[in-house]
């Protein structure tokens, strides 16, 4: 029995497709967020690659088109992070696309501002966004890159912190690291997600990672 989001057969070929998610919170209120880091990823993808935001579907924000000759599609969900899962999966059913075909941007706490970490696997690490998506597609066995906000300061609550926009002074290394995850992005589609880990993950120059984070 075919479920209520599978796509029916159609023309249009999907053969290929590349689905791209940020994660993020809608609206204004957080668009400057800690926590919105995957969303303004995803942006700068899009401007990247002259696609815009256009379409919506199962409470997502699409773009759709090509890198390099690689069809993608960049998404945004709008459920609010905890319940990510509940627009990624329907999404990959309807386009006919497998865990192997995703890759997700988000916020890491363990990360120094500015680090990029590129894997192919893994656990939720404590980001419920991340939790959502896994509980949802039944395998965490897709790709991933984590982009550091670094850790709130003593007594600070985590929540506090990854909903509170980012200060002056770290908006110097915002702005060198998010061009970097769109070089990243462009690499692992048109190179491979190994080629891709080699290079960015080096230059990023990472210190080791820190203990898992409590939820956030």
């Amino acid at each position: 029995m075919r479920r209520l989001w599978q796509r029916p057969p159609g023309r249009e070929d999907l053969t290929g497709l590349k689905v791209i998610v940020g994660l993020g919170n809608p609206g204004r209120r957080y668009a400057r967020n800690r926590h919105n880091v995957g969303f303004c990823c995803v942006d700068a993808l899009a401007q990247a690659g002259g696609l815009a935001f256009n379409e919506r579907k199962f409470r997502a924000e699409l773009a759709r088109g090509q890198f390099d000759g690689v069809k993608v599609m960049l998404v945004k969900p709008q459920t609010y992070m905890n319940l990510s899962g509940e627009a990624v999966a329907p999404l990959l059913g309807y386009y006919r696309c497998t865990p192997a075909d995703l890759l997700v941007i988000y916020d890491d706490l363990d990360l120094p501002l500015g680090t990029l970490r590129l894997r192919p696997q893994g656990s939720a690490g404590g980001h419920k966004g991340m939790q959502s998506i896994i509980q949802h597609l039944k395998t965490q066995e897709f790709a991933r890159l984590r982009v550091g906000i670094d850790r709130p300061p003593e007594q600070m609550d985590v929540m506090d912190y990854v909903l509170q926009s980012f200060g002056p002074d770290e908006r110097a290394a915002l702005d060198t690291v998010i061009p970097r995850a769109v070089e990243t992005v462009r690499c692992v589609l048109t190179d491979g997600l190994t080629e891709a880990m080699n290079r960015f993950n080096r230059a990023s120059g990472a210190a080791p990672e820190a203990a898992p984070a409590e939820p956030a």
